[in-house]
């Protein structure tokens, strides 16, 4: 009898742990968006890498969610703030940007 209620608690056991970890794996994102988002990352970021007014001091991280671009990092000026905005907004699927872009202040 003990044999079969330690048994019955390991069942148990592994049974909430799988329920848990299928929890912790979902997303509300599907898979079709999750590679849109990753195609419409890489497509903002190699067309800042071809622009010539961005050098490559210039640093900038690019995150896409549901085709919302989220720009993040330190550009030299308002000019480059305001043209990365515009360079990711020409991407196919983009469908909003939030420029969280920081001008660099000049060193003294």
């Amino acid at each position: 009898m003990a044999t079969r209620v330690r048994s019955l608690v390991g069942l148990a056991a592994i049974a909430l742990f799988a329920v848990a970890l299928a929890g912790a794996c979902k997303t509300t994102t599907s898979a079709g968006r999750q590679v849109d988002d990753a195609g419409i990352k890489s497509a903002v970021k190699a067309k800042l890498a071809a622009d010539v007014r961005f050098s490559t001091l210039t640093n900038i991280e690019v995150n896409s969610t549901n085709g919302v671009v989220t720009l993040a990092g330190q550009v030299h000026n308002e000019s480059e703030r305001l043209a990365a905005e515009k360079v990711a907004l020409t991407v196919d699927g983009v469908v909003r940007v939030n420029n969280e872009l920081q001008v660099k202040r000049a060193s003294s």
